[in-house]
């Protein structure tokens, strides 16, 4: 059946359509007057949410945003202070040490590849998770709604909101510019960074761009970022062994998309009074983006 009804909705629709044929005609949505999706229902399922507005400007102080690369292992984390943590993809492996309020899981394959990690970090009850609407009903298919213990906040790539057409790269600016809360890179009209995700979160690559804009958008005034090494591929990331390490494509965009995404990015924080610094010494990131500095000496003095 689902296989017939995906050939249905593509024959009923045209291409730029297309990112929307698997959830049709399973998921139903209501969008506040803001733009973002305020209600989602999901083969008949009402799924309770955390709207964006609700979070806008809710936080403030320190926040810690655990990336995955081989570098946290060299982070004493029971010598920070305490503050909230929003992790990605597999760093959940870090909850005895971190306290994860936030977490983001954008990648539909990650989700594929390794439920065991998805199942634990769907069991925290006290845990916001920002995913897609693709992320949510995968999740749901996987462990049923009554399985989730966490909260669903649910966020859209600005390029293929749920049931309307894709905006192809090339006509992002034309889309955007005019929004007041989306600033695009001085040197690339396919780089931009939204300070209010409920108009849609721009992608550059990699999950850690989607989580510098939910930060932003909570209202964090520091931001300190263990494991952003975006080097060494050919190492397991933190979580992993030789054995299960899973596949990057990072590589081939780190220098093209990834790093002049990352300065821009650094740029809209920086100008939002936020500080930002990076526990990750040996990080292609420059320092001149991201300050560097070590996790073990930093807080020594406060």
């Amino acid at each position: 059946m689902g296989s017939f009804l995906k050939q249905v909705y593509r024959y009923s629709h045209s291409r730029p359509y297309r990112h929307n044929e698997n959830l049709w005609p399973y998921v139903k949505i209501e969008r506040a007057d803001s733009g973002e999706i305020a209600e989602l229902h999901y083969k008949k399922q009402t799924v309770p949410i955390v709207t964006l507005s609700a979070l806008k400007d809710s936080c403030k102080g320190p926040i810690l945003l655990t990336a995955t690369g081989p570098s946290v292992n060299s982070v004493r984390f029971s010598e920070l202070p305490e503050m909230p943590a929003i992790g990605v993809n597999g760093a959940f492996s870090l909850s005895q040490k971190v306290n994860f309020r936030f977490y983001v899981i954008v990648d539909m394959g990650f989700i594929d590849r390794r439920p065991d990690i998805i199942e634990s970090i769907i069991q925290a009850p006290d845990l916001i998770l920002f995913t897609t609407v693709h992320g949510v009903a995968k999740i749901i298919d996987y462990f049923t709604l009554a399985g989730v213990k966490c909260r669903f906040s649910v966020v859209e790539d600005a390029t293929c909101k749920i049931y309307s057409p894709q905006i192809p790269l090339s006509a992002l600016w034309d889309h955007y510019h005019k929004d007041r809360s989306v600033f695009f890179s001085p040197g690339n009209k396919t780089i931009a960074f939204s300070h209010d995700i409920r108009h849609g979160v721009f992608d550059a690559g990699t999950v850690v761009y989607w989580a510098f804009q939910i930060i932003a958008f909570l209202g964090f005034k520091q931001l300190f970022i263990a494991g952003l090494d975006m080097n060494n591929f050919h190492l397991p990331r933190f979580y992993e062994t030789p054995e299960n390490k899973l596949p990057t494509f990072l590589p081939e965009k780190v220098d093209d998309l990834i790093i002049p995404a990352f300065s821009h990015a650094g740029e809209r924080m920086k100008m939002r009074k936020m500080v930002i610094r990076n526990f990750s010494l040996s990080s292609a990131i420059d320092t001149g983006i991201f300050e560097k500095v070590d996790s073990n000496d930093f807080f020594k003095n406060d």
